[in-house]
């Protein structure tokens, strides 16, 4: 074996985990969310900037807000799921850099003082985030159903009219539910991706 982890958690994290389109009413603790935050949060970053703000939609109020902005096949499921986070890059998170990146606490002057570059920046190493927080909530024993079908610029000024953070996807969190799965899509075999120079 070269992997470290073993075939059940390889299985629970990557083969036998889908994006799941239904769930079941079993509510979705925030315990379960905080410890699912607190091993994520350990995964690597570009001067340790950690860009990811995550809102958690609970109360029926929000709900609706948000499942208005949803493309139109994604409201059912986002109606439904038992929970859903709303992931979004903050661009100004060089504000934390000091705190979190101390040996260098210049970073956030000599690299991101310029809006453009914290944006890009920001959005980049947040979607790193994104994929660290799904594999998360498959730590966990969840479902994940990311989904990018939505009207972002209504999300934002919904949940973030500051104009500091931009929306980067929407995610249903539960325990699969009937019929939770599409038939896996194939995939690229090593081959095809990986070359050695």
């Amino acid at each position: 074996m070269t992997l470290a982890l073993d075939t059940t958690a390889q299985d629970l994290l990557f083969r036998e985990a889908r994006t799941a389109n239904t769930f079941t009413d079993e509510p979705v603790s925030d315990e379960q969310i905080q410890a699912v935050y607190d091993l994520v949060k350990y995964a690597p970053t570009a001067f340790n900037q950690s860009p990811l703000r995550i809102v958690l939609v609970r109360s029926p109020e929000a709900r609706e807000r948000l499942v208005r902005n949803m493309a139109e096949g994604n409201r059912p499921k986002t109606s439904t799921a038992p929970l859903v986070a709303i992931l979004a890059a903050d661009h100004e998170f060089h504000e934390e850099l000091p705190r979190l990146f101390p040996k260098f606490p210049q970073a956030k002057d000599a690299f991101f003082s310029e809006r453009p570059a914290r944006e890009k920046s920001g959005s980049f190493n947040a979607a790193l985030q994104v994929g660290y927080f799904i594999i998360g909530v498959r730590a966990a024993g969840l479902a994940a159903g990311p989904m990018t079908g939505f009207d972002a610029e209504g999300i934002n000024k919904e949940f973030f009219p500051d104009g500091d953070h931009g929306v980067l996807t929407v995610v249903n969190i539960g325990k699969p539910g009937e019929d939770a799965w599409q038939q896996r899509s194939p995939r690229l075999a090593y081959d095809e991706v990986v070359t050695t120079v």
